[in-house]
Formats: structure tokens, C-alpha cells, sequence
């Protein structure tokens, strides 16, 4: 169990049958009446953030939330296959349970799987990655000096922007969370 006053970043429980994560708190003493707790918090399976005050005596169940290193292997439809590293079991996932940022992860790729209570709820694919560029148009000469970007396609199939300077062939490393060019590799 844990209590509204130890409310800290990062911290899960159970609200309403849901699985909850602290992203803000803060603890309110005012001048008149009883001491509490805002919060800002999110629903861990459906992403959505809302804002709440709780007292700080309010008790809640602890919630453990699994998160496991697997290997993605293939995809059949909208069903995804995943590889335990240490039973060689495969796990099926549906694919709007991948989120958004799954359109940059390639088989053999190892991403984390996370579950509550044996319920797979998101997988999370690794930060960076390296992605070869398969279709681009060539930068026009001259036109560096302002920043300028592109539209390219990687071998996922997902398409980035990405500088003037960038050719077919060329591998290029993408930070996942926001789907942004980071560098030549």
C-alpha cells in the first residue's frame, strides 16, 4: 500500500480499477484547512493524463508494472510476434497495442514488452536506431545555408525529415520518442 503523502515521480497504483503513474506532485499546506496533494497522473495502458488532489492519509494498492527485454521477430497482419531471450517463447501482440513510435523498430530489434498482471498494455522500442535511407530526393545544390529539410523513407517504411545533405544508401541514426534525424552513422 502506499499513501497519497509518499507520492513520488515515477510511483504506480491502482485508482478505480485502473493503472496509475505519478508524472508531478505536490504536497499543499495552506494557510486555512486541511493539508493535500496535486497531482498530475497517467493512466499507464490508455496514456491519458489527467489532474488530481488527493489527501495525503488517502491509501492506494501498489501496482507492478513487468517490463521485460524482448526480441521482435515478425509480424503476420496486425499481429506482431515477440521472442523471450531466455525461454525462446514467442508472444503475440496486437498492432494497436505498439504505439506510434513502433514504425522505426526492424526484426531482431530488442525492445522492452511491459505487462500488468500478465496483460500486455505497450512496448517501448529502443531509443535510437540505426535506419538506412531507401528513398530520398537529391538536395539542390546551394541551399544549405538555411537548414532546410527533407522528406526520406527508411527501410521500416516510416518516412523522417531529414537534412538537404542525405542520400539513398545513406544510415542515418532517429531518436524513436520523437521520430527526429539525429546523425549519419
Amino acid at each position: 500500500m502506499v499513501t497519497a503523502g509518499d507520492f513520488r515521480n515515477g510511483v504506480t497504483f491502482e485508482l478505480d480499477g485502473n493503472v496509475m503513474q505519478i508524472i508531478e506532485f505536490q504536497h499543499v499546506k495552506p494557510g486555512k484547512g486541511a493539508a493535500f496533494v496535486r497531482t498530475k497522473i497517467r493512466n499507464v495502458i490508455t496514456g491519458s493524463v489527467t489532474e488530481r488532489t488527493f489527501s495525503p492519509t488517502d491509501k492506494f494498492e501498489n501496482a507492478i508494472i513487468d517490463r521485460k527485454d524482448m526480441q521482435y521477430s515478425y509480424s503476420d497482419g496486425d499481429i506482431y510476434y515477440f521472442m523471450d531471450q531466455e525461454t525462446f517463447e514467442m508472444l503475440p501482440i496486437d498492432k494497436e497495442t505498439l504505439g506510434d513510435s513502433f514504425e522505426f523498430v526492424k526484426e531482431n530489434d530488442i525492445c522492452r514488452v511491459m505487462s500488468y498482471k500478465g496483460k500486455v498494455f505497450g512496448v517501448e522500442p529502443p531509443m535510437f536506431v540505426t535506419l538506412e535511407i531507401i528513398d530520398t530526393e537529391p538536395g539542390v545544390r546551394g541551399d544549405t545555408a538555411t537548414g532546410a529539410t527533407k522528406n526520406a523513407t527508411v527501410e521500416t517504411g516510416a518516412v523522417i525529415r531529414v537534412p538537404l545533405f542525405i542520400n539513398n544508401g545513406d544510415i542515418v541514426k532517429i531518436d524513436t520518442r520523437t521520430g527526429e534525424y539525429l546523425e549519419r552513422a
